[in-house]
């Protein structure tokens, strides 16, 4: 498998495109901004995205996803929890000072434990709310993007709107603690980690080994 990283935006927000090796097909997780580095990005490596997977829909992550959709006219697909934050994107561009293109058009719904696969990889997607209502993560083996659930030693914001600090945990402890330890976590800020460092070393998951 390949997994392209550009980071984008003022917020440097890590948007992923994820294609099997030998093939075209990819599909694209959190285009939210600068659209030019994101279609470079595919048409350098000749690919042919499918679908837009967004995994919550804060501004640093949806800002700029209509640009793509159109671009590639191909479906946008979220979780209906994150529907409200989506329709108000242009909204949270005020309160940051930030203009945002159109609102996405969502092509369906995601819930927790639909798959679908990417040519011959299986995905699953898993309901991780907590930064936001609607937040999720797909997983496929080996791999997880989490958007902003969990980071290398640290968790997802929880002061925005929807945000609760106990839901998140729970969503890590239940949704994400269970994988594998070798399992990469793909943040949406930051670098990679694996669910076995974070659940020894991170704070907020193991205070009592927490490296710091």
């Amino acid at each position: 498998m390949r997994i392209f990283e550009v980071v984008v935006g003022p917020f440097e927000m890590n948007s992923y495109i994820i294609a099997e090796d030998n093939h075209p097909e990819c599909i694209i997780i959190d285009p939210g901004d600068e659209p030019e580095e994101i279609i470079k990005t595919i048409d350098q490596n000749k690919l042919k995205p499918v679908k837009i997977i967004n995994s919550h829909n804060h501004i640093d992550h949806a800002r700029r996803a209509s640009v793509i959709q159109k671009h590639y006219d191909i479906p946008f697909l979220i979780c209906e929890a994150d529907l409200p934050l989506l329709e108000s994107i242009k909204n949270q561009g005020v309160i940051f000072g930030l203009d945002a293109s159109d609102v996405p058009e969502v092509s369906s719904f995601l819930k927790d434990g639909d798959r679908f696969k990417l040519v011959e990889e299986d995905f699953l997607i898993l309901h991780t709310p907590g930064h936001s209502p609607g937040s999720i993560s797909i997983y496929t083996e080996g791999h997880v993007f989490v958007g902003d659930v969990l980071f290398r030693d640290s968790i997802g914001r929880t002061d925005l709107y929807g945000g609760n600090y106990d839901i998140l945990m729970k969503s890590i402890r239940e949704k994400l603690m269970p994988l594998p330890d070798d399992t990469i976590v793909y943040s949406g800020h930051g670098p990679t980690t694996t669910i076995g460092r974070e659940r020894e070393y991170n704070p907020f998951i193991n205070p009592t080994k927490s490296p710091y």
